[in-house]
């Protein structure tokens, strides 16, 4: 036989063979070891109905099962392929193509590669829709075969074989499952329990034969336990059951089980869902946690608003008691009653400012602090404010880390939580005040929508007072909301400590309970750097100096007035008025101690790099900035940058000479040049603490006519609230102005059509338009038009309009102040 003819013989053969696997009366498949498909004969396609493209290398032979099938395939089936190599005769549906299920027997090898890795598996399809026929005839020819000895004696020893394998198959799957199957009589004591129940619970095969379900639950489960146990008795499965186990080590583990009766056993399989449980209850409390962080921030925000409001009907009594000191200048008797009024007026400041507080809207000043130093310090006033029958106790942990706090506002709050704790307690008890330290990981974070994993130091108030209800807690720092008699408190104490905790980054803790008393925990940040040692001048003697100071500041009236005060100190002060000029002084030579400049000044330099300018030229030299309006250059986040002294426009002179002498000596001890300061008597005189930031020095004479308000500019003010826009209107007036006043930002374009102004003075929450919108078609109209923001809501800016703020409440000399900016400022 020639070459190519035993070629033509093996192409035949090759195709008798395919022919033969194609049209075979049974199905053919090939998979890989994860059940890809990647051969089948025409014969299974038949049967299904899938096309050869549907099926080879784009489905799995799992998928071709319906669920029961791809549970028992990957539970079952291939385990036993993987451990024996073979599986024989295992009944399956398989889905068809159009969705009906056809019946059939498999046979499945496993082949292997020569490193002993599956690399193929082969499987036989038996079609088994006729398998009640083939049922009948195998019983036809049992019967037949029980006739000859020879042929029941080989029956019984095939059962025997397939009952061992079974049997062994059911050992492995008992085994090797990881789940909990377990036997138990129907009272719960266990018969046999697989090696997962000593994996999951800790209990040997010898342990659990002595143990019964109600010696492992949770005593607050038990009853739960026995309700199961009941249905059980009644033939009656329970498809799912939860309870806590006892684990070996008395912890507890949450099984999930299904529990099956039959004759006089229950069948138990139980998978470990004690992380699942974790997970579902760290979730929750996360979003408790969640929707509390966004309770507060709401009220935050709404806290700003009625701030503002607050503000408004303060400068209406503000501006008129103004109004009325000038007209009863020299009036001692009078001048006494507006004193006592512009005080309740401050008050009033207070409050909103505490609302600002809250919200988180305050300057601090940050510096690393020991919390114990400051509790030692205020240890005399905390027991002057609690009296004789509150046992004060203190508790300062060896090894305190630093702080990075306000001091001036940590002592407020301690000493709001310390008052807040005596009247819990009737007025006497026993206050105890804690400092240590803690930290906080990412599980306690999970749970606390408002803290942060870190370093902490802790400062932590116990009272044996009355207690609160967890609903109470729920809203204890909600301003306005107080547990004290009517009368007896404003609400704002704990809102105050809220917003001061919140805005240092730190987190605030509340246990408590009806009769047991309050825990209050301040986790605030711990910082790696040693107690800044800080001087407060609020407590120094009123000091001048012979130093030289330069004095930058735009307006001609306030720079007269600060040159005054400082020059009657004692100390040399030169002046400029711009940036520029100042930098000049400072490059002549002339030997500058401190530098004092105003935040926002006209030109191209700014005050800060004025500032940065100023130490390269003389090293060491001081530098104290000043603003009465805007602070947004020097404060990021509501703190100051590090490094930065600020006194806020209005400064009475005492608390200017403080701040001055304070700059100056801390520089001396920084290693700068030697003090010149000299304590002045005649100025030693009670300090007076500025309540709020607007306040300012009253005017006790009429406004001079060379005065830069005496000016007289043509204004526009806009104000919806009539009693601040008659005010307002007044004000104005009073400073020579000529003044006319709207409601809306309608009226405002139509009286600006009308007449010509210098300055469109307005509210920026007006009804339909907005002060800010008004502002863009005010100067579409009259581009050199000069624009002043009026707002509660304090700095006002917005990107394409250059316009300067006026926040509420104001004074007359803040009026005056932007006044004169409005003439000396290129429009």
């Amino acid at each position: 036989m020639s070459h190519a003819q035993e070629q033509a013989m093996s192409r035949r053969l090759e195709e008798d063979m395919e022919e033969l696997y194609e049209n075979a009366p049974c199905g053919y498949l090939s998979t890989l070891p994860d059940g890809t498909i990647i051969r089948v004969n025409a014969t299974f396609l038949k049967w299904t109905g899938y096309g050869r493209t549907d099926l080879l290398e784009r489905k799995r032979f799992q998928e071709l099962l319906p669920v029961t099938g791809r549970i028992f395939h990957d539970t079952h089936f291939g385990p036993l392929l993987l451990m024996q190599g073979f599986v024989r005769e295992l009944a399956f549906d398989i889905m068809a193509a159009d969705g009906t299920r056809m019946p059939i027997l498999m046979n499945s090898v496993l082949k292997r590669d020569e490193a002993g890795e599956p690399l193929v598996i082969r499987t036989t399809l038996l079609d088994a829709r006729g398998r009640r026929a083939y049922e009948e005839e195998l019983r036809r020819a049992k019967q037949k075969a029980e006739k000859a000895e020879t042929a029941v004696r080989q029956l019984a020893d095939e059962l025997e074989q397939r009952v061992e394998q079974r049997t062994q198959e059911r050992d492995r799957v008992w085994k090797m499952s990881r789940d909990i199957l377990a036997i138990a009589t129907l009272d719960g004591r266990f018969l046999n329990c697989n090696p997962a129940f000593t994996t999951i619970l800790g209990w040997t095969e010898d342990e659990t034969a002595s143990l019964s379900a109600a010696d492992l639950v949770h005593p607050d489960h038990r009853e739960q336990l026995a309700n199961m146990l009941a249905i059980l008795g009644r033939g009656n499965p329970v498809d799912r059951f939860d309870v806590p186990m006892r684990h070996k080590d008395t912890s507890y583990r949450w099984l999930s089980m299904a529990v099956m009766p039959h004759d006089d056993a229950i069948y138990i399989v139980g998978r470990d869902a004690t992380r699942e449980r974790e997970q579902a209850e760290t979730l929750r409390k996360t979003e408790e946690a969640l929707l509390q962080a966004q309770k507060m921030e709401a009220i935050g925000k709404l806290t700003g608003g009625v701030a503002h409001d607050f503000n408004n009907i303060l400068q209406v009594i503000a501006g008129n008691l103004e109004l009325l000191k000038l007209e009863f200048a020299g009036n001692a008797q009078a001048g006494n009653r507006l004193q006592q009024a512009r005080f309740a007026v401050e008050r009033g400041a207070k409050l909103a400012s505490q609302l600002l507080s809250f919200a988180s809207r305050q300057p601090l000043q940050p510096v690393p602090t020991h919390l114990g130093r400051i509790l030692r310090e205020i240890d005399d006033l905390l027991r002057r404010a609690l009296g004789e029958s509150v046992e004060i106790e203190t508790i300062v942990s060896g090894g305190l880390w630093t702080a990075s706090v306000d001091r001036n506002q940590l002592e407020n709050v301690i000493l709001n939580l310390a008052i807040n704790a005596r009247d819990a307690m009737r007025g006497a008890g026993r206050l105890t005040i804690e400092i240590g330290n803690a930290s906080l990981d990412e599980h306690y974070a999970r749970t606390h929508a408002d803290a942060t994993p870190g370093q902490y130091v802790v400062l932590s108030m116990s009272d044996t007072g009355s207690g609160m209800s967890p609903e109470l807690i729920e809203h204890i720092f909600e301003p306005f909301f107080t547990t004290k008699p009517e009368g007896e408190g404003t609400g704002l104490g704990l809102s105050m400590v809220y917003g001061f905790v919140k805005q240092s980054g730190g987190h605030i803790r509340v246990d408590s309970a009806p009769g047991c008393g309050t825990t209050f925990r301040l986790y605030l940040p711990r910082v790696h750097q040693m107690e800044a040692g800080i001087i407060d001048a609020r407590r120094e003697p009123v000091a001048g100096g012979k130093e030289t100071i330069l004095v930058v500041e735009d307006d001609p009236a306030v720079q007269a007035t600060t040159v005054d005060m400082l020059a009657g100190l004692g100390y040399k002060v030169l002046r400029a008025m711009d940036a520029q000029s100042a930098l000049s002084i400072l490059q002549s030579g002339v030997s500058v101690d401190l530098l004092f400049t105003d935040v926002v000044m006209p030109g191209p330099l700014r005050s800060p790099e004025l500032a940065r300018q100023a130490g390269l030229i003389m090293p060491g030299i001081a530098v104290l900035f000043t603003s009465g309006y805007t602070r947004n250059i020097i404060v990021h986040d509501g703190r100051l940058d590090p490094g930065v002294e600020l006194i806020s426009k209005p400064y009475q002179r005492d608390d200017l000479a403080r701040k001055i002498r304070h700059v100056l000596d801390s520089r001396d001890r920084a290693g700068g040049r030697d003090s010149a300061a000299v304590t002045t008597s005649a100025l030693a005189v009670t300090p007076y603490e500025t309540p709020y930031a607007t306040q300012s020095t009253p005017i006790s004479a009429p406004i001079s006519a060379t005065s830069p308000a005496a000016q007289s500019l043509r204004i526009l003010a806009v104000e919806d609230n009539g009693d601040s826009l008659e005010m307002l209107c007044q004000l104005l007036l009073a400073l020579g102005h000529a003044a006319r006043g709207v409601a809306n930002a309608d009226d405002a374009i139509a009286a600006l059509a009308q007449e010509r102004f210098d300055v469109l003075l307005t509210d920026v929450g007006l009804p339909g338009k907005s002060g800010l919108e008004l502002a863009r078609e005010a100067l579409a109209i009259h581009p050199s038009l000069r624009i002043i923001f009026c707002s509660g809501h304090g700095v006002i800016k917005e990107e394409g309009i250059s316009a300067l703020s006026l926040p509420k409440p104001y004074s007359l000399e803040r009026m005056m102040d932007i006044l004169s900016r409005v003439r000396s400022e290129p429009a």
